[in-house]
Parts: C-alpha cells; sequence; structure tokens
C-alpha cells in the first residue's frame, strides 16, 4: 500500500475525554476513530491489525478441531427466558428493542442459549459427541462506563467457543486443552510472557473458573501471581481454597494489575436442559449434554498488546500482527529507486507499506515510529546504492544492499 493512497492520516490532537493508551496511541496513528465511548470505527491499518489477530484465532481454534458458524445478533427473547437471563435483573448490560410487530428481541451480548438451541435440533446420539463451536463477531454490551478505549467496549469483536460433551469427565479433558491453546494465542500475538493463567471463582455457571490475565498498569483487575509456576489468582476471589487448588506458596505471591484477555468456563447441564439437549447412550439411556464457553475478544486483545508494546514515540508492533511487516519511506525527490525496492519486496510476498509523501524527513520517521511496523527501510541521497535499515524495537541503524535486506526480513 501506498501512503499517498490512505485517506487516514496521523493526528496530533484527539478527544480530550480519551484517557487509555491504547485508545491514544491508535487513534493518534490512524487506526482506530471514536464513534462514542465504547464504540470505535477500525480503519484501514486497524482493520488489518484486527483482521491478522482474528486470523491467529482461527488457526488455533481449528487446530482442536472446532468448527466455524455465524450467528445471529438479533436474540429470541423466549432462548434467554428460559434460562432466566431476559430479566434487566439478571442481566443489567442488555440493548434491547422491538421490532415492528411489538416482538422484544436483544442484541447479541453472549450465545449459550442459541448455540444450545441449535445443538439441540442436531444432537440425538452419542455417537453425535463431542464436538465443539465457535464464532468471531460483532458483540452488544450496554456497558455502565466505557474508558479503557478498545479494551471495554460497547461494541466489539468477540470469539465465542462452545463445547458439547457426554458428560464432566469428557469435558474436563477439552476444558484442559483449552488453556494451552489460549497460551499459544497469546505466544503469537507476542504477550505470552507477561499472561498468566489465573484461577477466580463465584462465576455465574461454576464453582471456579479460569481467566487469562496479562500483566499491565492498564489492568482493571489485581492478580496475585506464582511467577515460577506462571499461574495466579484473582485477588477479588483470593482464599485458602484457591490457593490449595492451585498449589501455589502463599508467601511467594506477587501481586500486580493486569488485563484480562481471555476466560474459559464449565457450563456443565444449565443450557442443555433449557434447550432441552439431550443425547442418547449405548445402552439407549438420555442423558442432558455437558457444556463449556470459551470467550476471547479480538479487539481487546488488540488493546492490550498497544498497551504493553509502546514507548513515547508509538506502538510497537509485534510482527505477526503488525499491519504491514516494512514502512518503506523515500526521501529522494525521485521515486524511483524506492519504487524498486517497494517492487521487491512485493515479489518476495512482503507486505509493504510505502511512505511516498511529499512532506518532511521528520513528519516521516515521527509518523513510522508511531505507526509502529517492525522494518524502516529508508532510501535516500546519503544511502546511495544501499537502504537504510531499522527495527522499531532496536536503535541499530544499519546501511545495506537490497539484496541484504530481503535476506533479513524474509
Amino acid at each position: 500500500m501506498k501512503q499517498s493512497q490512505l485517506f487516514t492520516k496521523t493526528l496530533k490532537d484527539i478527544q480530550k475525554d480519551e484517557v487509555s493508551q491504547n485508545a491514544i496511541l491508535l487513534t493518534k496513528a490512524g487506526f482506530i476513530h471514536k464513534e462514542m465511548a465504547g464504540v470505535y470505527t477500525f480503519l484501514p491499518l486497524g482493520l488489518r491489525v484486527l483482521n491478522k489477530i482474528k486470523n491467529i484465532i482461527r488457526e488455533e481454534m481449528n487446530k482442536v478441531g472446532s468448527v466455524e458458524l455465524q450467528m445471529t445478533a438479533l436474540q429470541d427473547k423466549k432462548l434467554y427466558e428460559a434460562t432466566d437471563r431476559w430479566s434487566d435483573e439478571v442481566v443489567d448490560n442488555w440493548f434491547k428493542s422491538k421490532l415492528k410487530n411489538g416482538t422484544e428481541v436483544g442484541l447479541g451480548f453472549t450465545h449459550e442459549e442459541p448455540i444450545a438451541n441449535i445443538a439441540a435440533k442436531y444432537v440425538s446420539s452419542y455417537k453425535d459427541l463431542p464436538f465443539s463451536a465457535y464464532q468471531i463477531q460483532t458483540k452488544f454490551r450496554n456497558e455502565s462506563r466505557a474508558k479503557a478505549g478498545i479494551m471495554r467496549g460497547r461494541e466489539f469483536s468477540m470469539k465465542d467457543l462452545y463445547s458439547f460433551s457426554k458428560n464432566k469427565e469428557e469435558h474436563e479433558k477439552f476444558y484442559d486443552q483449552m488453556k494451552e491453546v489460549y497460551m499459544k494465542v497469546f505466544t503469537r500475538l507476542g504477550i505470552a510472557d507477561q499472561t498468566y493463567i489465573t484461577l477466580s471463582s463465584g462465576q455465574p455457571f461454576s464453582k471456579y473458573s479460569y481467566e487469562f490475565q496479562t500483566v499491565s498498569e492498564a489492568g482493571e483487575d489485581t492478580i496475585m501471581i506464582d511467577e515460577k509456576k506462571k499461574i495466579a489468582i484473582n485477588k477479588e476471589d483470593y482464599s485458602d481454597e484457591l490457593v490449595k487448588i492451585t498449589g501455589v506458596d502463599p508467601k511467594k505471591l506477587v501481586e500486580k494489575k493486569a488485563i484480562e484477555v481471555g476466560d474459559i468456563y464449565s457450563l456443565g447441564e444449565k443450557y442443555s436442559k433449557a434447550a432441552n439437549l439431550k443425547y442418547t447412550d449405548k445402552n439407549g439411556k438420555e442423558s442432558l449434554v455437558y457444556m463449556g464457553s470459551y470467550g476471547m475478544s479480538p479487539s481487546r486483545l488488540m488493546g492490550t498488546v498497544v498497551e504493553v508494546n509502546n514507548d513515547k514515540n508509538g506502538i510497537i508492533w509485534p510482527q505477526e500482527i503488525a499491519p504491514f511487516k516494512v514502512h518503506l519511506i523515500n526521501l529522494k525527490k525521485d521515486l524511483k529507486d524506492s519504487e524498486q525496492v517497494y517492487y521487491s519486496l512485493q515479489k518476495e510476498g512482503i507486505e509493504v507499506l510505502f511512505d511516498d509523501r511529499e512532506i518532511s524527513a521528520g513528519v516521516k520517521f515521527a509518523d513510522s515510529d508511531l505507526i509502529g511496523i517492525p522494518f524502516r527501510l529508508v532510501v535516500s541521497d546519503k544511502t546511495g546504492e544501499d537502504i537504510e535499515l531499522k527495527e522499531r524495537n532496536s536503535k541499530k541503524v544499519e546501511l545495506i544492499s537490497l539484496k541484504s535486506v530481503l535476506k533479513k526480513i524474509i
């Protein structure tokens, strides 16, 4: 992509009510646009990052045999009345409306009821189990406060996966596997070293559940970490019982703020019962299906990556989710030499943002640091036939040939 063709630009001034680091940097760098509190448009650069995060999640879910579908945003009141979740006293962050015929509908904030209802149409035998299905879809939640940028929105992207098993034992095998799958996602996003599997209690679906918490001062939670075991306990739920379950040494726990980047729940038979989701075993006995729920927000993850990967000059994107791998900057009056580099990189399948704009070198360098693409290449009269190479997370600057650039970047 040529930067002159981008209709978006970097910004110096943004809305004064924006206080979170992720929203400030992403807005200034031209990745997102704030429509209202908790509601953001993903601009071309931001959408590229968001789609890469979604694809990483998709790949890791597919590897464990989960299948993708897309459920509706409009929700049937009757399904949620059956589980006592339609009432505002039970769930206080619904967005609700009415059709022209007076029928009440909700905008999806989660999809346990619909997926159980769908599964009931297809599951009848033990041979139909186990399986899991997921979607990556826009969710809507009427949050009372939305001050964490894209990490806590009223409209946001969510991957929600649901597992269906014959019994608790079969469910727990998949549940434990998902802990590893989630950590693989975080590894690819470059935040695994700061992310801890965190035990919490008092959840609506089960006595205990696991969260995945990334250490950051921008976090809304406080966790008690056993850094050696890479496990933590949510401080809000800290108890002797949870200490015993995790096997941590209370004296070695370190207290830190963190961002919740994922969660997994055992749902048991609650939603199966409401949807009449049953199967018949080998002996002809009928039983309810045992369910699990696994959440992860691509947009929240994007905000988290920015919170933990930035400096005074801007964002520092991990290579796998950067909008482009290379930021090519032309400082010559003629674009000929830079275009040769541009097309050579493209030929090798390297994603390039080509700054071909007629503006000062200082502005180009400042924009490059702010946008945060992993590799910066500069073609100028000073570099001659060579190219200046600098990595975003390094101060080292090299002057090398195009051939060497290709070897290093590929």
